[in-house]
Protein backbone atom coordinates (compact mmCIF):
# COMPACT_ATOMS: atom_id res chain seq x y z
CA UNK A 1 0.00 0.00 0.00
CA UNK A 2 1.13 3.71 -0.60
CA UNK A 3 0.06 6.71 1.08
CA UNK A 4 1.29 10.13 1.22
CA UNK A 5 1.72 12.38 3.70
CA UNK A 6 0.28 15.96 3.87
CA UNK A 7 3.27 17.58 2.91
CA UNK A 8 3.74 15.54 0.06
CA UNK A 9 0.72 15.64 -1.29
CA UNK A 10 0.69 19.57 -0.76
CA UNK A 11 3.94 19.52 -2.70
CA UNK A 12 2.51 17.66 -5.54
CA UNK A 13 -0.67 19.48 -5.68
CA UNK A 14 1.32 22.71 -6.30
CA UNK A 15 2.75 21.25 -9.15
CA UNK A 16 -0.65 21.48 -10.82
CA UNK A 17 -0.22 24.55 -13.54
CA UNK A 18 -3.89 24.49 -15.05
CA UNK A 19 -5.69 25.98 -12.10
CA UNK A 20 -7.62 22.62 -11.83
CA UNK A 21 -7.80 21.48 -7.93
CA UNK A 22 -6.92 17.76 -7.30
CA UNK A 23 -9.58 16.19 -5.37
CA UNK A 24 -8.35 13.00 -5.11
CA UNK A 25 -5.31 10.39 -5.88
CA UNK A 26 -6.46 7.35 -7.17
CA UNK A 27 -3.82 4.85 -6.43
CA UNK A 28 -4.91 2.11 -8.23
CA UNK A 29 -4.28 -1.98 -7.93
CA UNK A 30 -3.37 -4.37 -11.15
CA UNK A 31 -6.80 -6.15 -11.71
CA UNK A 32 -8.23 -8.56 -14.25
CA UNK A 33 -12.21 -7.48 -14.47
CA UNK A 34 -15.30 -8.19 -17.15
CA UNK A 35 -17.85 -5.78 -17.93
CA UNK A 36 -16.30 -2.81 -17.30
CA UNK A 37 -13.67 -0.81 -19.53
CA UNK A 38 -14.81 1.24 -22.15
CA UNK A 39 -13.64 0.81 -25.61
CA UNK A 40 -11.91 3.62 -27.07
CA UNK A 41 -12.50 2.56 -30.81
CA UNK A 42 -16.27 1.60 -30.00
CA UNK A 43 -18.52 3.40 -31.92
CA UNK A 44 -21.22 3.27 -30.09
CA UNK A 45 -19.45 5.40 -27.77
CA UNK A 46 -17.01 7.86 -29.99
CA UNK A 47 -19.89 10.48 -30.60
CA UNK A 48 -21.52 10.85 -27.12
CA UNK A 49 -21.52 13.13 -24.37
CA UNK A 50 -24.96 12.75 -23.18
CA UNK A 51 -25.71 12.09 -19.44
CA UNK A 52 -27.04 8.70 -18.37
CA UNK A 53 -28.79 7.75 -15.15
CA UNK A 54 -27.03 4.51 -15.43
CA UNK A 55 -23.73 3.79 -17.14
CA UNK A 56 -24.37 1.11 -19.46
CA UNK A 57 -23.07 -2.35 -19.70
CA UNK A 58 -19.87 -3.58 -21.17
CA UNK A 59 -20.62 -7.08 -23.74
CA UNK A 60 -17.83 -9.30 -23.58
CA UNK A 61 -14.73 -9.42 -21.00
CA UNK A 62 -12.23 -6.66 -20.91
CA UNK A 63 -8.66 -6.93 -20.25
CA UNK A 64 -8.76 -4.39 -17.47
CA UNK A 65 -5.29 -3.42 -15.89
CA UNK A 66 -6.56 -1.65 -13.11
CA UNK A 67 -9.55 -1.12 -11.36
CA UNK A 68 -9.91 1.83 -8.70
CA UNK A 69 -12.62 -0.54 -6.68
CA UNK A 70 -14.13 -3.58 -7.50
CA UNK A 71 -17.81 -2.25 -8.38
CA UNK A 72 -20.29 -4.61 -10.67
CA UNK A 73 -22.21 -3.28 -13.20
CA UNK A 74 -25.65 -3.73 -11.19
CA UNK A 75 -24.76 -2.39 -8.24
CA UNK A 76 -25.68 0.76 -6.63
CA UNK A 77 -22.60 1.47 -5.21
CA UNK A 78 -20.78 4.24 -5.95
CA UNK A 79 -16.72 6.03 -5.29
CA UNK A 80 -17.03 9.03 -3.55
CA UNK A 81 -14.06 11.55 -3.97
CA UNK A 82 -13.85 14.32 -1.45
CA UNK A 83 -13.56 17.55 -2.94
CA UNK A 84 -11.80 18.61 0.31
CA UNK A 85 -8.92 16.54 -0.70
CA UNK A 86 -9.50 13.65 1.76
CA UNK A 87 -8.36 10.38 0.67
CA UNK A 88 -10.82 7.25 1.00
CA UNK A 89 -9.17 5.25 -0.92
CA UNK A 90 -5.99 3.56 -1.71
CA UNK A 91 -4.12 0.69 -3.46
CA UNK A 92 -0.88 0.30 -5.37
CA UNK A 93 0.52 2.53 -7.43
CA UNK A 94 0.24 1.80 -11.26
CA UNK A 95 3.27 0.95 -13.18
CA UNK A 96 3.69 1.81 -17.00
CA UNK A 97 5.57 0.69 -19.87
CA UNK A 98 7.18 2.58 -22.23
CA UNK A 99 5.07 2.99 -25.89
CA UNK A 100 2.35 1.16 -24.72
CA UNK A 101 -0.91 2.75 -25.27
CA UNK A 102 -3.19 3.39 -22.31
CA UNK A 103 -6.92 4.27 -22.21
CA UNK A 104 -8.91 5.61 -19.62
CA UNK A 105 -12.13 5.74 -18.58
CA UNK A 106 -14.40 6.25 -16.17
CA UNK A 107 -18.67 7.53 -15.43
CA UNK A 108 -18.37 10.23 -13.39
CA UNK A 109 -21.22 12.58 -11.60
CA UNK A 110 -21.71 15.61 -9.31
CA UNK A 111 -23.30 15.76 -5.74
CA UNK A 112 -24.73 18.57 -6.51
CA UNK A 113 -24.30 21.68 -8.96
CA UNK A 114 -24.00 21.46 -12.83
CA UNK A 115 -21.82 21.55 -15.56
CA UNK A 116 -18.49 21.82 -13.91
CA UNK A 117 -15.08 20.02 -16.00
CA UNK A 118 -13.74 17.04 -14.55
CA UNK A 119 -10.01 15.70 -15.52
CA UNK A 120 -7.93 12.69 -14.93
CA UNK A 121 -4.29 13.36 -14.42
CA UNK A 122 -1.29 11.17 -14.60
CA UNK A 123 1.78 12.11 -12.38
CA UNK A 124 5.26 10.38 -12.67
CA UNK A 125 7.82 9.50 -9.46
CA UNK A 126 9.42 13.24 -10.47
CA UNK A 127 5.82 15.32 -10.33
CA UNK A 128 5.48 15.05 -14.38
CA UNK A 129 2.01 15.62 -15.28
CA UNK A 130 0.22 14.45 -18.12
CA UNK A 131 -3.55 15.48 -18.24
CA UNK A 132 -5.08 12.42 -19.99
CA UNK A 133 -8.64 14.24 -20.39
CA UNK A 134 -11.73 15.97 -19.05
CA UNK A 135 -15.77 16.30 -19.34
CA UNK A 136 -18.45 18.01 -18.68
CA UNK A 137 -19.85 16.46 -15.40
CA UNK A 138 -23.55 17.43 -14.15
CA UNK A 139 -25.53 16.30 -10.99
CA UNK A 140 -28.18 13.60 -11.09
CA UNK A 141 -26.20 11.48 -13.93
CA UNK A 142 -23.06 9.76 -15.31
CA UNK A 143 -21.47 11.59 -18.08
CA UNK A 144 -18.11 9.41 -19.60
CA UNK A 145 -14.55 10.77 -18.93
CA UNK A 146 -12.33 9.07 -21.47
CA UNK A 147 -8.57 9.75 -22.36
CA UNK A 148 -5.21 8.15 -21.49
CA UNK A 149 -1.65 8.40 -22.17
CA UNK A 150 1.26 6.80 -24.28
CA UNK A 151 4.25 7.03 -21.59
CA UNK A 152 7.46 7.95 -23.11
CA UNK A 153 9.30 5.84 -19.89
CA UNK A 154 8.48 2.82 -17.90
CA UNK A 155 8.10 3.76 -13.87
CA UNK A 156 4.70 4.36 -11.45
CA UNK A 157 2.49 6.93 -12.31
CA UNK A 158 -0.37 8.07 -9.74
CA UNK A 159 -4.00 8.69 -11.06
CA UNK A 160 -5.72 11.77 -9.85
CA UNK A 161 -8.96 13.36 -10.82
CA UNK A 162 -9.27 17.20 -10.87
CA UNK A 163 -11.76 20.07 -10.66
CA UNK A 164 -12.30 23.49 -12.12
CA UNK A 165 -14.15 24.04 -8.64
CA UNK A 166 -12.56 23.20 -5.56
CA UNK A 167 -15.45 22.50 -3.76
CA UNK A 168 -16.98 20.13 -5.98
CA UNK A 169 -17.95 16.50 -4.63
CA UNK A 170 -17.42 14.12 -7.87
CA UNK A 171 -18.92 10.34 -7.66
CA UNK A 172 -17.03 7.87 -9.91
CA UNK A 173 -17.94 4.51 -11.23
CA UNK A 174 -16.46 2.03 -13.42
CA UNK A 175 -12.91 3.86 -13.33
CA UNK A 176 -10.97 2.10 -15.37
CA UNK A 177 -7.48 2.13 -17.80
CA UNK A 178 -7.08 -0.61 -20.59
CA UNK A 179 -3.24 -1.04 -22.39
CA UNK A 180 -2.99 -1.79 -25.95
CA UNK A 181 0.45 -2.60 -27.62
CA UNK A 182 0.85 -0.52 -31.06
CA UNK A 183 -0.40 -3.80 -33.02
CA UNK A 184 -3.51 -3.86 -31.31
CA UNK A 185 -4.09 -0.42 -31.84
CA UNK A 186 -3.60 -0.54 -35.01
CA UNK A 187 -5.60 -3.35 -35.84
CA UNK A 188 -8.29 -1.18 -33.79
CA UNK A 189 -8.17 1.58 -36.24
CA UNK A 190 -8.58 -1.07 -39.49
CA UNK A 191 -11.21 -2.98 -37.93
CA UNK A 192 -13.17 0.73 -37.49
CA UNK A 193 -11.98 2.20 -40.98
CA UNK A 194 -13.88 -1.04 -42.59
CA UNK A 195 -17.00 0.22 -40.92
CA UNK A 196 -16.65 4.26 -41.45
CA UNK A 197 -14.56 4.59 -44.29
CA UNK A 198 -16.29 1.67 -46.70
CA UNK A 199 -19.70 0.70 -48.15
CA UNK A 200 -20.97 -2.57 -48.98
CA UNK A 201 -22.20 -1.85 -52.60
CA UNK A 202 -24.71 -4.43 -54.84
CA UNK A 203 -25.21 -4.14 -58.45
CA UNK A 204 -29.01 -5.04 -59.41
CA UNK A 205 -28.57 -4.99 -63.42
CA UNK A 206 -31.92 -5.92 -65.07
CA UNK A 207 -33.83 -5.11 -68.16
CA UNK A 208 -37.38 -2.53 -68.47
CA UNK A 209 -39.73 -5.62 -67.42
CA UNK A 210 -37.55 -5.89 -64.32
CA UNK A 211 -35.91 -9.42 -65.08
CA UNK A 212 -32.88 -10.12 -64.03
CA UNK A 213 -29.45 -9.43 -66.66
CA UNK A 214 -27.44 -12.05 -65.70
CA UNK A 215 -23.44 -11.86 -66.79
CA UNK A 216 -23.63 -8.09 -67.27
CA UNK A 217 -20.19 -7.38 -66.72
CA UNK A 218 -19.43 -3.83 -64.81
CA UNK A 219 -16.22 -2.11 -64.50
CA UNK A 220 -15.07 0.49 -61.63
CA UNK A 221 -12.92 3.46 -61.61
CA UNK A 222 -13.02 5.88 -58.51
CA UNK A 223 -12.41 9.39 -59.86
CA UNK A 224 -12.39 11.47 -56.05
CA UNK A 225 -12.01 9.77 -52.84
CA UNK A 226 -14.45 11.68 -50.01
CA UNK A 227 -11.74 11.87 -47.46
CA UNK A 228 -8.70 14.22 -48.49
CA UNK A 229 -5.63 14.30 -47.15
CA UNK A 230 -4.43 17.56 -48.51
CA UNK A 231 -1.61 20.14 -47.91
CA UNK A 232 -0.75 23.41 -47.51
CA UNK A 233 1.16 26.05 -50.46
CA UNK A 234 2.12 28.75 -50.38
CA UNK A 235 3.45 31.92 -52.80
CA UNK A 236 6.85 30.13 -53.49
CA UNK A 237 4.61 27.54 -55.82
CA UNK A 238 4.17 30.77 -58.32
CA UNK A 239 7.66 30.74 -58.92
CA UNK A 240 8.72 26.31 -59.25
CA UNK A 241 7.49 24.40 -62.58
CA UNK A 242 8.93 21.81 -60.42
CA UNK A 243 6.86 22.67 -56.90
CA UNK A 244 3.79 23.20 -59.24
CA UNK A 245 4.35 19.17 -60.86
CA UNK A 246 4.87 17.87 -57.56
CA UNK A 247 1.89 19.40 -55.79
CA UNK A 248 -0.56 18.75 -58.43
CA UNK A 249 0.15 15.42 -59.04
CA UNK A 250 -0.46 14.54 -55.44
CA UNK A 251 -3.25 16.62 -53.09
CA UNK A 252 -6.66 17.64 -54.12
CA UNK A 253 -7.40 20.00 -51.58
CA UNK A 254 -5.00 22.89 -50.11
CA UNK A 255 -5.29 25.78 -48.10
CA UNK A 256 -2.51 28.83 -48.42
CA UNK A 257 -0.29 29.34 -45.45
CA UNK A 258 -0.13 33.48 -45.04
CA UNK A 259 -1.57 34.67 -48.69
CA UNK A 260 -5.33 35.10 -47.82
CA UNK A 261 -4.77 36.94 -44.25
CA UNK A 262 -5.14 40.58 -43.90
CA UNK A 263 -1.84 41.87 -43.65
CA UNK A 264 -0.50 40.04 -46.83
CA UNK A 265 -3.71 41.65 -48.57
CA UNK A 266 -3.40 45.11 -47.12
CA UNK A 267 -0.26 45.93 -45.85
CA UNK A 268 -1.04 49.07 -46.58
CA UNK A 269 -4.78 50.73 -45.33
CA UNK A 270 -7.16 51.09 -47.86
CA UNK A 271 -4.58 49.41 -50.41
CA UNK A 272 -5.74 45.95 -51.28
CA UNK A 273 -3.80 43.30 -53.24
CA UNK A 274 -5.09 39.94 -53.84
CA UNK A 275 -1.95 38.84 -56.87
CA UNK A 276 -0.56 36.45 -54.97
CA UNK A 277 -3.84 34.44 -53.30
CA UNK A 278 -5.55 34.80 -57.02
CA UNK A 279 -2.48 33.27 -58.49
CA UNK A 280 -2.37 30.45 -56.46
CA UNK A 281 -6.05 29.95 -56.46
CA UNK A 282 -6.28 29.63 -60.61
CA UNK A 283 -3.46 26.93 -60.27
CA UNK A 284 -5.25 25.29 -57.45
CA UNK A 285 -8.80 25.63 -60.19
CA UNK A 286 -6.72 24.60 -63.15
CA UNK A 287 -5.73 21.55 -61.50
CA UNK A 288 -8.91 20.42 -59.58
CA UNK A 289 -7.54 21.42 -56.08
CA UNK A 290 -10.21 22.44 -53.53
CA UNK A 291 -9.12 25.25 -51.09
CA UNK A 292 -9.64 26.17 -47.93
CA UNK A 293 -9.90 29.84 -47.13
CA UNK A 294 -7.38 30.77 -44.25
CA UNK A 295 -7.90 33.09 -42.66
CA UNK A 296 -10.72 36.20 -42.63
CA UNK A 297 -9.72 37.68 -39.13
CA UNK A 298 -7.20 36.46 -36.66
CA UNK A 299 -7.73 37.22 -32.64
CA UNK A 300 -3.59 37.84 -32.38
CA UNK A 301 -2.92 40.69 -31.61
CA UNK A 302 -0.04 40.03 -33.17
CA UNK A 303 -0.70 38.97 -36.51
CA UNK A 304 -2.62 42.12 -37.40
CA UNK A 305 -1.73 44.54 -40.62
CA UNK A 306 0.21 47.14 -38.86
CA UNK A 307 -1.83 49.94 -39.54
CA UNK A 308 -4.64 48.50 -37.24
CA UNK A 309 -3.39 48.73 -33.66
CA UNK A 310 -2.85 52.35 -34.36
CA UNK A 311 -6.62 52.92 -35.04
CA UNK A 312 -8.17 53.56 -31.01
CA UNK A 313 -11.85 54.56 -31.93
CA UNK A 314 -13.72 51.30 -31.61
CA UNK A 315 -16.04 52.41 -34.09
CA UNK A 316 -13.50 53.36 -36.54
CA UNK A 317 -11.76 49.03 -36.02
CA UNK A 318 -15.24 47.86 -36.77
CA UNK A 319 -15.75 49.82 -39.67
CA UNK A 320 -12.40 48.46 -41.21
CA UNK A 321 -12.90 44.78 -39.84
CA UNK A 322 -16.39 44.90 -41.94
CA UNK A 323 -14.84 46.24 -45.13
CA UNK A 324 -12.27 43.29 -44.67
CA UNK A 325 -14.52 40.97 -44.20
CA UNK A 326 -16.82 42.08 -46.84
CA UNK A 327 -13.82 42.12 -49.15
CA UNK A 328 -12.57 38.82 -48.74
CA UNK A 329 -15.48 36.83 -48.53
CA UNK A 330 -17.44 38.52 -51.38
CA UNK A 331 -14.00 38.16 -53.68
CA UNK A 332 -14.22 34.67 -53.19
CA UNK A 333 -17.55 33.43 -53.05
CA UNK A 334 -18.61 30.41 -54.02
CA UNK A 335 -14.53 29.46 -55.12
CA UNK A 336 -13.40 28.05 -51.41
CA UNK A 337 -14.87 25.10 -49.51
CA UNK A 338 -14.48 26.68 -46.47
CA UNK A 339 -13.33 30.04 -43.85
CA UNK A 340 -11.47 30.21 -41.16
CA UNK A 341 -13.59 32.67 -39.91
CA UNK A 342 -11.37 34.32 -36.49
CA UNK A 343 -8.14 32.05 -35.88
CA UNK A 344 -7.60 31.08 -32.77
CA UNK A 345 -10.38 33.02 -31.09
CA UNK A 346 -9.85 30.90 -27.35
CA UNK A 347 -5.97 31.85 -27.30
CA UNK A 348 -6.65 35.57 -28.01
CA UNK A 349 -9.35 38.23 -27.84
CA UNK A 350 -8.57 41.01 -29.69
CA UNK A 351 -11.34 41.87 -31.48
CA UNK A 352 -13.36 40.81 -28.24
CA UNK A 353 -11.39 43.36 -26.34
CA UNK A 354 -11.89 46.54 -28.54
CA UNK A 355 -15.67 45.06 -30.17
CA UNK A 356 -16.98 43.40 -27.11
CA UNK A 357 -17.86 39.86 -25.88
CA UNK A 358 -19.92 38.96 -28.95
CA UNK A 359 -17.41 40.38 -31.91
CA UNK A 360 -16.63 37.17 -33.14
CA UNK A 361 -20.08 35.58 -32.93
CA UNK A 362 -21.32 38.52 -35.09
CA UNK A 363 -18.51 37.95 -37.50
CA UNK A 364 -19.64 34.13 -38.40
CA UNK A 365 -23.17 35.78 -38.76
CA UNK A 366 -21.74 38.55 -41.29
CA UNK A 367 -19.77 35.20 -42.97
CA UNK A 368 -23.20 33.18 -43.24
CA UNK A 369 -25.00 35.72 -44.80
CA UNK A 370 -21.96 36.75 -47.00
CA UNK A 371 -21.18 32.98 -48.31
CA UNK A 372 -24.25 31.24 -47.20
CA UNK A 373 -22.84 27.45 -48.24
CA UNK A 374 -19.25 27.80 -47.35
CA UNK A 375 -18.51 26.05 -43.93
CA UNK A 376 -17.34 27.95 -40.99
CA UNK A 377 -14.48 26.62 -39.31
CA UNK A 378 -13.57 27.67 -35.38
CA UNK A 379 -9.94 26.95 -36.30
CA UNK A 380 -7.82 26.34 -33.19
CA UNK A 381 -4.15 24.73 -31.73
CA UNK A 382 -2.88 22.45 -28.86
CA UNK A 383 -6.44 21.38 -29.22
CA UNK A 384 -5.72 17.49 -30.12
CA UNK A 385 -1.75 17.11 -29.51
CA UNK A 386 -1.10 18.97 -26.19
CA UNK A 387 -2.78 17.53 -23.16
CA UNK A 388 -1.32 20.10 -21.25
CA UNK A 389 -3.23 22.91 -22.55
CA UNK A 390 -5.56 24.68 -20.89
CA UNK A 391 -6.75 27.78 -23.07
CA UNK A 392 -8.23 25.65 -26.13
CA UNK A 393 -8.99 22.43 -24.39
CA UNK A 394 -11.21 20.05 -26.65
CA UNK A 395 -14.54 20.75 -24.22
CA UNK A 396 -13.31 24.21 -24.52
CA UNK A 397 -13.99 24.36 -28.43
CA UNK A 398 -16.66 22.63 -28.63
CA UNK A 399 -17.94 25.00 -26.46
CA UNK A 400 -16.92 27.93 -28.58
CA UNK A 401 -18.49 26.19 -31.40
CA UNK A 402 -21.60 26.22 -29.46
CA UNK A 403 -21.57 29.56 -28.45
CA UNK A 404 -21.59 31.05 -31.63
CA UNK A 405 -23.79 28.70 -33.32
CA UNK A 406 -26.38 29.88 -30.48
CA UNK A 407 -25.96 33.63 -31.30
CA UNK A 408 -29.32 35.00 -32.75
CA UNK A 409 -29.27 34.50 -36.59
CA UNK A 410 -26.34 31.62 -36.47
CA UNK A 411 -28.72 28.73 -36.15
CA UNK A 412 -27.94 27.29 -39.51
CA UNK A 413 -24.11 28.27 -40.07
CA UNK A 414 -22.71 25.32 -41.77
CA UNK A 415 -20.11 25.22 -38.71
CA UNK A 416 -16.92 22.71 -38.74
CA UNK A 417 -14.20 22.44 -36.21
CA UNK A 418 -10.44 22.43 -37.33
CA UNK A 419 -7.87 21.33 -34.98
CA UNK A 420 -4.57 22.61 -35.85
CA UNK A 421 -2.21 19.48 -34.59
CA UNK A 422 1.38 21.19 -34.16
CA UNK A 423 2.46 17.94 -32.60
CA UNK A 424 5.75 18.22 -30.75
CA UNK A 425 8.85 15.93 -31.88
CA UNK A 426 7.74 13.62 -29.24
CA UNK A 427 5.77 9.90 -29.29
CA UNK A 428 2.23 11.01 -29.36
CA UNK A 429 -0.81 10.03 -27.17
CA UNK A 430 -2.75 8.50 -28.74
CA UNK A 431 -5.40 7.64 -26.52
CA UNK A 432 -5.85 11.36 -25.74
CA UNK A 433 -6.27 12.53 -29.43
CA UNK A 434 -8.93 10.18 -29.67
CA UNK A 435 -10.72 11.20 -26.56
CA UNK A 436 -10.36 14.87 -28.34
CA UNK A 437 -11.94 13.77 -31.20
CA UNK A 438 -15.06 12.26 -29.24
CA UNK A 439 -15.23 15.36 -27.79
CA UNK A 440 -15.19 17.64 -30.67
CA UNK A 441 -17.26 15.18 -32.66
CA UNK A 442 -19.73 14.81 -30.65
CA UNK A 443 -21.24 18.13 -31.91
CA UNK A 444 -22.05 16.64 -34.88
CA UNK A 445 -19.69 18.72 -37.01
CA UNK A 446 -16.99 18.21 -39.18
CA UNK A 447 -14.27 18.01 -37.66
CA UNK A 448 -10.97 18.49 -39.60
CA UNK A 449 -6.79 18.59 -39.08
CA UNK A 450 -6.03 21.78 -40.78
CA UNK A 451 -2.41 22.83 -40.11
CA UNK A 452 -0.78 19.29 -39.12
CA UNK A 453 3.23 19.91 -38.80
CA UNK A 454 5.63 18.40 -36.95
CA UNK A 455 9.20 19.81 -35.96
CA UNK A 456 12.19 17.52 -37.48
CA UNK A 457 13.13 14.18 -35.21
CA UNK A 458 14.83 11.20 -35.90
CA UNK A 459 10.93 9.36 -35.69
CA UNK A 460 9.20 11.87 -37.39
CA UNK A 461 8.18 9.84 -40.09
CA UNK A 462 7.08 7.13 -37.80
CA UNK A 463 4.98 10.02 -35.40
CA UNK A 464 3.82 11.38 -38.33
CA UNK A 465 1.85 8.04 -39.67
CA UNK A 466 0.46 7.07 -36.09
CA UNK A 467 -1.22 10.89 -36.11
CA UNK A 468 -2.81 10.45 -39.52
CA UNK A 469 -4.09 7.03 -38.96
CA UNK A 470 -5.50 8.02 -35.69
CA UNK A 471 -6.93 10.88 -37.39
CA UNK A 472 -8.66 8.98 -40.39
CA UNK A 473 -9.81 6.29 -38.02
CA UNK A 474 -11.55 8.45 -35.94
CA UNK A 475 -15.77 8.86 -37.50
CA UNK A 476 -15.65 12.65 -36.90
CA UNK A 477 -12.77 13.78 -38.96
CA UNK A 478 -13.63 14.89 -42.70
CA UNK A 479 -10.17 15.56 -43.83
CA UNK A 480 -6.25 16.20 -43.42
CA UNK A 481 -3.98 18.91 -44.02
CA UNK A 482 -0.44 19.09 -43.78
CA UNK A 483 1.38 21.89 -43.70
CA UNK A 484 4.18 20.68 -45.58
CA UNK A 485 5.97 20.65 -49.10
CA UNK A 486 9.07 20.21 -50.90
CA UNK A 487 12.43 21.82 -49.81
CA UNK A 488 11.74 24.74 -52.52
CA UNK A 489 8.61 24.95 -50.46
CA UNK A 490 10.32 26.28 -47.15
CA UNK A 491 8.37 24.36 -45.08
CA UNK A 492 11.24 23.37 -42.71
CA UNK A 493 9.52 21.73 -39.73
CA UNK A 494 7.86 18.60 -42.55
CA UNK A 495 9.70 18.56 -45.56
CA UNK A 496 8.47 16.14 -47.97
CA UNK A 497 11.28 15.92 -50.64
CA UNK A 498 14.52 17.47 -51.15
CA UNK A 499 15.54 19.72 -53.81
CA UNK A 500 15.39 17.36 -56.78
CA UNK A 501 11.82 16.64 -55.48
CA UNK A 502 12.96 13.30 -54.46
CA UNK A 503 11.11 12.08 -51.24
CA UNK A 504 11.71 12.41 -47.86
CA UNK A 505 11.14 9.43 -45.42
CA UNK A 506 8.19 10.94 -44.05
CA UNK A 507 7.61 12.29 -47.77
CA UNK A 508 7.25 8.33 -48.53
CA UNK A 509 4.61 7.85 -45.20
CA UNK A 510 2.33 10.60 -46.96
CA UNK A 511 2.57 9.14 -50.95
CA UNK A 512 1.90 5.79 -49.30
CA UNK A 513 -0.82 6.78 -47.09
CA UNK A 514 -2.62 9.09 -50.29
CA UNK A 515 -2.62 5.58 -52.21
CA UNK A 516 -3.81 3.38 -49.45
CA UNK A 517 -6.96 5.78 -48.90
CA UNK A 518 -7.69 5.91 -52.77
CA UNK A 519 -9.66 2.63 -54.22
CA UNK A 520 -6.91 0.06 -55.31
CA UNK A 521 -8.02 -1.14 -59.14
CA UNK A 522 -6.56 -4.30 -57.48
CA UNK A 523 -9.20 -4.47 -54.59
CA UNK A 524 -11.79 -3.94 -57.01
CA UNK A 525 -10.90 -5.50 -60.71
CA UNK A 526 -11.84 -2.91 -63.17
CA UNK A 527 -14.19 -5.91 -64.74
CA UNK A 528 -16.68 -8.85 -63.16
CA UNK A 529 -19.25 -10.45 -63.53
CA UNK A 530 -22.70 -9.80 -61.67
CA UNK A 531 -25.27 -12.21 -60.82
CA UNK A 532 -28.54 -10.44 -59.52
CA UNK A 533 -29.18 -13.71 -56.94
CA UNK A 534 -25.41 -14.10 -55.84
CA UNK A 535 -25.01 -12.47 -52.21
CA UNK A 536 -21.45 -12.28 -52.82
CA UNK A 537 -21.20 -10.35 -55.30
CA UNK A 538 -21.17 -7.70 -53.22
CA UNK A 539 -18.10 -5.31 -53.32
CA UNK A 540 -16.49 -3.07 -50.29
CA UNK A 541 -15.59 0.46 -51.85
CA UNK A 542 -14.17 3.34 -50.00
CA UNK A 543 -16.82 6.78 -50.20
CA UNK A 544 -16.06 8.62 -53.00
CA UNK A 545 -17.19 9.17 -56.68
CA UNK A 546 -16.89 6.39 -59.12
CA UNK A 547 -17.45 6.08 -62.71
CA UNK A 548 -19.31 2.75 -63.48
CA UNK A 549 -19.85 1.03 -67.23
CA UNK A 550 -22.25 -1.55 -67.63
CA UNK A 551 -21.60 -4.28 -70.91
CA UNK A 552 -22.67 -7.61 -71.35
CA UNK A 553 -19.59 -9.79 -73.63
CA UNK A 554 -23.29 -11.39 -75.70
CA UNK A 555 -24.63 -8.34 -76.27
CA UNK A 556 -23.69 -5.45 -78.27
CA UNK A 557 -25.91 -3.15 -77.96
CA UNK A 558 -26.13 -3.38 -73.67
CA UNK A 559 -23.91 -1.44 -72.72
CA UNK A 560 -24.44 1.88 -69.76
CA UNK A 561 -22.66 4.24 -68.03
CA UNK A 562 -23.40 5.98 -64.62
CA UNK A 563 -22.01 8.17 -61.68
CA UNK A 564 -22.14 6.67 -58.61
CA UNK A 565 -21.40 8.38 -54.82
CA UNK A 566 -20.61 5.71 -52.25
CA UNK A 567 -21.22 7.72 -48.90
CA UNK A 568 -22.09 6.78 -45.30
CA UNK A 569 -25.51 7.92 -45.31
CA UNK A 570 -26.39 5.25 -47.19
CA UNK A 571 -25.85 2.78 -43.91
CA UNK A 572 -24.05 -0.54 -44.46
CA UNK A 573 -24.92 -1.41 -48.10
CA UNK A 574 -25.93 1.00 -51.24
CA UNK A 575 -27.86 -1.34 -53.77
CA UNK A 576 -27.48 0.57 -56.93
CA UNK A 577 -30.12 -0.55 -59.42
CA UNK A 578 -29.09 -0.16 -63.42
CA UNK A 579 -32.26 -0.27 -66.29
CA UNK A 580 -30.82 -1.58 -69.59
CA UNK A 581 -32.72 -0.45 -72.59
CA UNK A 582 -31.87 -3.23 -75.02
Amino acid sequence: MCFLNEKKREKKMKNINNGFFLCMLVLLLCFVHSGIAIDPFSHSHSLKTECVTKPPRSSGKQELILLSRSVEDDSDQEWEIDGNGAIREMSQRIQLQQGIIYSFSAWVKLREGNNKKVGVVFMSENGKLVHGGEVRAKQGCWSLLNGGIVPNVSGPVDIFFESEDREAKIYAKNVSLKQFSKEEWKLKQDRLIEKIRKNKVRFEVTYKNKTAVKDAVISLKQTKPSFLLGCAMNFRILQSEGYRKWFASRFAITSFTNEMKWYTTEKVRGQENYTAADSMLKFAEENEILVRGHTVLWDDPKMQPSWLPKIKDPEEVMNVTLNRINSVMKRYKGKLTGWDVVNENLHWDYFEKLLGANASSRFYNLGHKLDPDVTLFVNEYNTIENPEEVTATPLKVKEKMEEILAYQGNENIKGAIGAQGHFSPTQPNLAYMRSALDTLGSLGLPVWITELDMPKCPNQAKYMEEILREAYSHPAVEGIIIFAGPEVSGFDKLTLADKDFNNTETGDVIDKLLKEWQQKDSEVPNIFTVDAENEEEDVSLLHGLYNVNVSHPQIKNLSTSLCLEVTKEMGERQVVRVVINA
